[in-house]
């Protein structure tokens, strides 16, 4: 159950630490003094989307932390898989930060987590029912879902949909074969001209970079040409002057002599004659460079260089990239020329994913259809509590083609009065028996799961009198076995609870604040005399509210 929520400058609450106990909750106060900011933040702390406008006005963050106690074993198991720390006492303490600049960060018992983390464990703690849930029943959608839901389907039903997304996907590639024969040549001749185009080519890896450097060598033949034989005379000499090399091997020769009688001088004079050696290499490497202008070559390699452009405008840049859309060409034509052996294989898949799906759907709906009976029987139960005793509830089930929840396509059908045919919640349903409708239906769908806090938002919109009685008896009855907190506008419900919280709104300093207290009977009397009387208060509203409370 939720033991405890810990609110830190969200909106209008600036802090509030709210104890909550096991039974049957109401928060009540005034419209617009902070009810629905709780909700928002235990939605928060749930791992739902938050807003930097949850921020209070003038801090730089607020936070919402929530203690969960007496936690099943099933919430524990899935802890344990998230690799959450372990308590002693087995309870879990969930943390959100959300920081003005809109980020927000999360832990589980102290330890870092994840938005995903959060919302893998939420469903398994609490449920909330808001208003806009009640509307969610106009939509037949949500309507296989909750059969589903009492059904015990969702294992089946993932496997369903993983066989329908699998034939969908066969069937796409399929489609894709059975283009007309007109297209189908139009590709073939394209893919025959392109693979032709860049096969001729004869494009090999580098070719482009190579290419560009022996052009800019052609380009600047002169001068290269002037640098060598400059290096040439450097080396060998010419008419004015001696080179290196004769001097070089004068200073080698003078060395050796020396180095006969000087032992010292034998390094120097062998390092002499080694680049002595080295200077006539590169001396004959000179020798053998033919370096001249070529203008055909050069014509040559621009026009090379202009095709492998060319051929990189229309596939796609340098050479590893044409290559590529080469291989892709190649494969395409090869998928196209032999596409009977490859449609005769999907189809074969194709036939055999379908009866698979078909069987699984066939499955899914008689759960449907066995579970169906028994819903709306619970249902209508629920609904005569609930003040609504002459509605007729019905679960239509037809049979339709293959779509992402089976074959079934299913709706809930009502009719309000005697003899009137039921009819889809959105023609007849008003506000109020929406509400209590959702209500019946949650009712029923709780004793499918082990959530242990339910949470109902004004569940209370559109209904009065006895209708609003049976509501609060209802929300009672379930609170028997897990804790239930309901926000109301209603006396009669609020006068049922086991626990009574007060929400309030002050001004200070300029600043609106919002609080949260809990409310020992003197103050649920006049708090429900409050809601009664809409205006002040009298001792005979005093006094009604004080049956009101003591009322078995």
């Amino acid at each position: 159950m939720l033991a405890q929520l810990f609110i830190n400058n969200i909106a209008v609450i600036e802090r509030a630490s709210i104890d909550l106990e096991r039974g049957f909750t109401v928060l009540t106060g005034e419209t617009g003094a902070g009810k629905s900011i709780i909700i928002d933040a235990i939605h928060a702390v749930l791992g739902e989307r938050t807003s930097r406008e949850l921020v209070r006005t003038g801090t730089q963050a607020a936070s919402v932390s929530a203690l969960f106690t007496g936690l099943e074993p099933d919430v524990l198991a899935a802890l344990g898989e998230l690799s959450v720390p372990e308590e002693e006492d087995g309870s879990l303490l969930i943390q959100r930060d959300i920081r003005l600049s809109g980020k927000s960060t999360c832990k589980l018992n102290g330890a870092p987590a994840t938005v995903s983390m959060l919302k893998r464990i939420a469903p398994r703690l609490i449920s909330i029912h808001g208003q806009h849930e009640s509307y969610e029943l106009l939509s037949p959608e949500v309507h296989m879902d909750y059969i589903d839901s009492f059904a015990r389907v969702e294992e089946l039903r993932g496997r369903y949909q993983a066989s329908y997304r699998r034939l969908r996907q066969l069937q796409g590639k399929l489609e894709d074969f059975n283009t007309d024969e007109g297209e189908k040549a139009r590709q073939l001749d394209l893919l025959r001209y392109q693979i032709d185009e860049i096969e001729a080519a004869d494009i090999q890896p580098g070719e482009q970079e190579r290419l560009a450097q022996e052009r800019e060598a052609i380009r600047n033949s002169e001068k290269i040409a002037a640098s060598v034989e400059l290096s040439k005379a450097l080396l060998s000499g010419d008419e004015d002057r001696g080179g290196v090399l004769s001097d070089l091997a004068q200073a080698a020769a003078e060395m050796e002599k020396a180095a006969s009688f000087l032992p010292e001088a034998q390094e120097a004079a062998q390092k002499l004659r080694e680049a002595s050696y080295l200077l006539e290499d590169a001396d004959a490497a000179l020798h053998g460079l033919a370096v001249e202008f070529d203008p055909s070559a050069l014509d040559a390699i621009e026009e090379r260089l202009d095709l492998l452009y060319r051929l990189g405008l229309k596939y796609g840049g340098g050479e590893e990239k044409i290559l590529q859309y080469l291989a892709d060409c190649q494969e395409r034509l090869h998928a196209i020329e032999f596409s009977d052996e490859e449609r005769e294989k999907l189809e074969a898949e194709y036939e055999e994913e379908k009866k698979r799906a078909i069987a699984l759907a066939k499955e899914l709906s008689q759960k449907r259809q066995g579970a169906s009976g028994k819903f709306t029987a619970a249902v209508k139960k629920e609904l005569a509590f609930l003040n609504m005793p002459g509605i007729e509830f019905v679960t239509e089930i037809e049979r339709v083609p293959l779509h992402t929840g089976g074959c079934d396509k299913l709706q809930f059908l009502v009719s309000a009065n005697k003899g009137e045919p039921a009819k889809p919640l959105s023609k007849i349903a008003s506000g109020g028996e929406l509400s209590r409708i959702m209500l019946a239906v949650k009712t029923v769908l709780s004793g499918m799961d082990k959530i242990d806090t339910l949470i109902f938002d004004e569940v209370d919109t559109g209904i009065s009198g006895v209708a609003a009685n049976r509501v609060g008896e209802k929300l009672k009855q379930v609170s028997h076995n897990r804790q239930v907190l309901c926000i109301t506008h209603l006396a009669q419900i609020a006068a049922m609870a086991d626990n009574h919280l007060f929400i309030s709104k002050h001004t200070e300093k300029g600043r609106t604040f919002t609080k949260v207290e809990p409310l020992d009977f003197e103050g649920r009397k006049q708090e429900v005399a409050r809601i009664i009387s809409g205006d002040a208060v009298t001792e005979l509203q005093l006094k009604m509210a004080e049956e009101m409370l003591q009322r078995p």
